[in-house]
């Protein structure tokens, strides 16, 4: 046994995976005393747990964790890509599917950015997509004001710094000029704040309209706006490299009596 899987798993990530609810959700039920593992309930979620632990909220079973999904989403303008939003605006998740899992985005899209959101109902799906070690290329779509020419966007493929951050050299091009504006396909492997806009501002570019095209291998396609479509588990199971889904075992056929002669 790895010594990962001897040390376990923080009870709240253990329930969040379970559907239970987010982790800040699970930690408000074990603060409320809904949750006892092993049969005594637990007040804190300072905890670690194993496959060998019995866990219980609200006196039942915790189900078993359901598998990994990912799910392509086209995200309209003018949505937040938050749960709640503070502001009272509309988010994606108001407008969602309601047949659709518990999900939770990967990266985000500003308000007023479209495209690509990859939403996903695991955790650890989740990490691996949005670190940038992991070099997952995201591509865009971006329509600027002005006539942009190679060398006022060699500062972007070196990596410039604006308001004090650091951002990393992207893969810039120019598609085509279209009147007062220009369409360019933007390509990096990070996901700061509004980084193609700050690092467009900063050489003298004003982006109005951003489209993600892909996120990895996961592409926008002909989705329409506002459409969810699930990727398929093989697809996911080959692209990040995760094992195939144990198939329930069967249950055994009841013993047939035998006759008497």
């Amino acid at each position: 046994m790895s010594d990962e899987a001897e040390k376990g798993e923080r009870i709240a990530k253990v329930l969040a995976r379970a559907g239970v609810a987010s982790r800040r959700g699970a930690e408000a039920a074990i603060a409320a005393g809904r949750v006892a593992v092993n049969g005594r309930t637990i007040e804190s979620p300072a905890l670690n747990v194993t496959g060998s632990d019995r866990i219980t909220v609200d006196g039942k079973p915790l189900a078993a964790p359901a598998p990994p999904r990912l799910w392509r989403y086209h995200k309209p303008t003018g949505l937040v890509t938050t749960a709640h939003d503070e502001r009272g605006r509309e988010t994606v998740f108001d407008t969602l599917p309601a047949d659709l899992p518990r999900v939770m985005p990967v990266g985000r899209l500003d308000l007023n950015s479209e495209g690509l959101l990859l939403l996903t109902n695991d955790g650890g799906i989740k990490r691996r997509l949005e670190l940038p070690s992991t070099g997952w290329l995201r591509k865009y779509r971006v329509r600027v004001r002005g006539a942009p020419d190679d060398a006022m966007l060699e500062p972007l493929r070196k990596g410039l710094t604006a308001d004090g951050e650091r951002f990393h050299p992207m893969i810039v091009s120019i598609d085509r000029q279209q009147g007062a504006n220009a369409w360019l396909t933007v390509g990096l492997r990070e996901g700061k704040n509004r980084e193609i806009r700050r690092a467009m501002e900063a050489v003298g570019l004003t982006v109005n309209r951003l489209i993600r095209v892909s996120y990895g291998p996961f592409q926008l396609g002909e989705l329409a706006p506002g459409a969810v479509e699930e990727v398929r588990p093989r697809v996911l199971r080959e692209q990040l490299g995760l094992e195939p889904a144990k198939p329930t075992p069967a249950k055994p056929a009841p013993a047939r009596r035998k006759r008497r002669r």
